[in-house]
Formats: C-alpha cells, sequence, structure tokens
C-alpha cells in the first residue's frame, strides 16, 4: 500500500510543531518562568533546548523517514537481524496512549472554558466564584465525559478524512490561526497599564534570582522543560518523518519545528506575565494558573470577556494540534500493524480512546479517593508521571542509542538519513557529544525526576 505524503513543506512544519506545541507551552511555561524568577531561566531552558531537544528530535524523524512507517515497525525495520530494539515499541505505542488518556480530558476542560468565557459565565463573579467554577466543573463526571468524548470525535473525524484532506489542512489553519491570536493578545497584554513591571521580568535577565531559587534547582527545572515540551521518545514525532521526502535535511527541519515551538513558548509568556504584573497577580501559581488566575485577570480588565474567549480558543488550538498529531500516530499503529483501512482503524481507536480516557475523568470525582502520590493527587498525576518522567526519557535515551550505537542502526546510517537533502547538515564534531554525554543528561533527567517526585 502506497504511504500517503505532506502535500507541502509547510504541512510537514505546521503539523511537526503543532505535535509538539501544546500545553506545556502555554501552560507549563508560563508558571515555570514565573516559578524559577523570569528572563535568566528562559535564556537557560533556550540553551538546553538547543542541546538537549533538537538532536533527540533529529534521530527521530531520522528514523522515521528511513522507515517509513510508524514506532510500531520502524525499529523492526532498522535494527540489526537479531537484535531486540523492537521490543521498545511497546512502550513507545504504550506512552502514545497513555498521553491521550489525561489529554483529551484537559482538551475538553478548554472547550468547557471557552463556551462558559463566551456565553459571560465568568462576568460579575469574585475570586472565590472564578474558583468555584473549576471545582464545579471537576465534580461533575458526565459534563466532564460529554466534553472529553467531543474532543475525541472531533479530532478523530479530522484524521479521519486522511493525512492531506484532514490532518494536512486543518492542522496548517489551525496553527496559523493560533499564531495570530497569540499576537493579536500579547500586542493587548503588553498594552495594558503598569505591564512594563511584567515585560521587565520576563525579558530582562536577573542572575541573583537564580541564587534565591537555588541555581541546581533552576538548571534542572529549565533543562527538564526543554526536554518535555517537544514530545520526544514515544514516537509522536517520529511518524512525521515517516510522511515526507528526502529533498530537506532534517537537521534544519527540526531547527523549524524546535523555533516554532519556541516562538509559541516565549508569546505565551508575553501574553500572561504582563497581564498578571498588571492587575497584581502572582505567575508562579501552578496549573491554577490558567482556570482560576487568568479567568480573574480577564474578569478585571476591559474587554475581558472578549479578550478571555479569544485565549481560550488559542487554548483549544493548541490542545487539539497535539491531540491530533498524536491520533495519527495511533492510527498509524494499527495500520501498520494490520493493514487495515485508515477508516477501520479510526473507528477501532475511537471506542479504545473514550474507554482509556474515563479513569482520568472520574479521577477528579467518583474515584478521586484514589491518590497515588498522597493527598491532593489524581489518576492524572499518576497518567502524566508515567509519561513525562519515565516513557519520555527512556524513550529518548532509546533513539539516542539507536543512532549512536552499532549494535543498533548506528552512528553512519543515522547520519546519511539525517543529511539526505540540501539545508543544515548535522554537525559531525558533535558524535562524541551525543553518544556519551547526551545519554547521561537524559539519565540524570530520569534519575532526578524521582528523587524529585519522591524525595
Amino acid at each position: 500500500m502506497q504511504r500517503e505524503r505532506f502535500s507541502s513543506r509547510l504541512g510537514f512544519i505546521l503539523i511537526s510543531a503543532g505535535c509538539a506545541i501544546g500545553l506545556g507551552n502555554v501552560w507549563r511555561f508560563p508558571y515555570i518562568v514565573g516559578t524559577y524568577g523570569g528572563a535568566a531561566f528562559v535564556l537557560i531552558y533556550l540553551l538546553f533546548l538547543l542541546i538537549l531537544g533538537l538532536p533527540i528530535m533529529i534521530m527521530e524523524f531520522s528514523v522515521g523517514r528511513a522507515s517509513r512507517v510508524s514506532v510500531a515497525r520502524s525499529f523492526d525495520k532498522l535494527e540489526p537481524k537479531g537484535s531486540k530494539w523492537h521490543w521498545y515499541k511497546y512502550g513507545a505505542m504504550a506512552g502514545n496512549y497513555l498521553l491521550m488518556m489525561f489529554y483529551t480530558s484537559i482538551g475538553g476542560w478548554m472547550v468547557y472554558y471557552f463556551i462558559k468565557m463566551a456565553s459571560g459565565g465568568f462576568t460579575g463573579l469574585d475570586t472565590n466564584g472564578v474558583s468555584g467554577v473549576f471545582s464545579e466543573m471537576l465534580g461533575q463526571p458526565l459534563t466532564m465525559t460529554a466534553y472529553m468524548i467531543f474532543v475525541v470525535l472531533a479530532c478523530f473525524l479530522i484524521c479521519g478524512m486522511g493525512l492531506q484532506n484532514g490532518v494536512e489542512k486543518t492542522t496548517k489553519v489551525m496553527m496559523l490561526l493560533l499564531l495570530f491570536l497569540m499576537l493579536i493578545l500579547a500586542i493587548r497584554s503588553i498594552t495594558l497599564p503598569n505591564a512594563a513591571e511584567g515585560l521587565k521580568f520576563y525579558l530582562y535577565p536577573d542572575f541573583k534570582k537564580l541564587m534565591e531559587y537555588g541555581l541546581f534547582e533552576t538548571i534542572f527545572a529549565a533543562m527538564g522543560q526543554a526536554f518535555f515540551t517537544l514530545s520526544l521518545g514515544i514516537g509522536a514525532i517520529a511518524i512525521f518523518g515517516s510522511y515526507i521526502g528526502k529533498d530537506r535535511s532534517l537537521t534544519g527541519e527540526a531547527i523549524c519545528v524546535t523555533s516554532l515551538d519556541t516562538f509559541v513558548a516565549l508569546i505565551a509568556g508575553l501574553i500572561i506575565f504582563p497581564s498578571c504584573f498588571a492587575y497584581g497577580v502572582d505567575p508562579g501559581q501552578g496549573p491554577s494558573l490558567i482556570f482560576i488566575t487568568l479567568p480573574n485577570v480577564f474578569n478585571s480588565m476591559s474587554g475581558g470577556r472578549i479578550w478571555g474567549t479569544l485565549f481560550f480558543l488559542f487554548m483549544i488550538f493548541a490542545a487539539a494540534s497535539t491531540i491530533i498529531a498524536v491520533f495519527e500516530n495511533i492510527i498509524s499503529f494499527a495500520i501498520d500493524l494490520t493493514g487495515c483501512s485508515r477508516k477501520k482503524a479510526m473507528a477501532g481507536n475511537l471506542v479504545a480512546v473514550i474507554l482509556l480516557s474515563m479513569p482520568c475523568v472520574l479521577g477528579f470525582n467518583v474515584w478521586s479517593g484514589f491518590a497515588p502520590f498522597g493527598e491532593g493527587t489524581n489518576v492524572l498525576d499518576l497518567e502524566d508521571f508515567i509519561v513525562s518522567n519515565n516513557l519520555l526519557p527512556l524513550g529518548s535515551l532509546i533513539y539516542l542509542l539507536f543512532c549512536t550505537c552499532r549494535y543498533g542502526w548506528g552512528w553512519d546510517s543515522f547520519l546519511a538519513e539525517a543529511d539526505c537533502g540540501s539545508g543544515v547538515k548535522f554537525p559531525k564534531w558533535a558524535r562524541l557529544y551525543v553518544t556519551f554525554i547526551l545519554p547521561l543528561i537524559v539519565l540524570f533527567i530520569f534519575v532526578q525526576g524521582y528523587i524529585a517526585k519522591f524525595s
């Protein structure tokens, strides 16, 4: 069966960026920056994005393009005869499903908040009233299930239309609208009264703050954010390498995707920090920043209902771009493993993902007594921990070793694939770094993640 291809380079870059651009950019990034002191943290984050995230992304793209299949069969095709690299496909496939088990619920929250904001549901509410909206939503399993199913159905229907006519066309429009909305919101935010303090905090590095928050802790947080923001290690990025031709080198393409991902994260900061400082709000408040803090900010702002509606629309696009990209990967698993049609793969996975998403929905209400990491934790925390602290770092380590080790695909094969086509080439001098040093950094992130979680 002939494998479908992207119709354009722009389509490939936008959908690959769409997979990487998710709630980590517009939810996690601003509050991590807020927690660790602003601009100095951002500089360290950008450094680690370059030396940590970029090489692994190039390797994932290379494995995808060389094999022309998803991670369900890519290692089988490229590994030396008799080796066992293909065993990791089960971890990678599990990672995609686990990610969707909670991401679909959070996508549903964004739709709920968009409708609530657009219909004036936050108008006139005080701080406790806004906080109550979030608690009320989490306490209603039927409401959360309905919104989750809506997100799953909409995104699978897009994937069911095909790579070019569904995934590529929709993601192009969605990503361009997302970028447009972000720029509009950023302009509004930086023109608010007293926004200058927020801009100074975000853009003017104060290295004394690094010492205040602890240099080691800050470096680890920057390293972790740079690593996790690109969704590396579970083949979610590799699949898009399998859909492109060999006319462009993969280092150049990965630079474009990483740059777009970083641009979105940085613009998200321009939206959030001036707004928070303009209204005297702490930007380091964690996940509640999006669902409790910012609705309060919008309530205080002139025309806040409109700006709030646009903000949650952009959040829907950020979530949906990732969900569609991962659904495309999940559909490819079924097609590559069984040879079934795209429609059959979509129908079977539609039911599977809805059922698999229910524990996260119920974890906030019916199963709220289940606290896997102690009081205040829930099913979502467990699912996120398995993906973020285990499958992403260990999967990235496997891609690294597979592409550099002579018992795997090997350095020469990787380099030939990465450098095929016009554009920026992978630096040959980096071989020592990606073979010996980068795997140790990834292992450090893995171990430190456990220490931070359980110490």
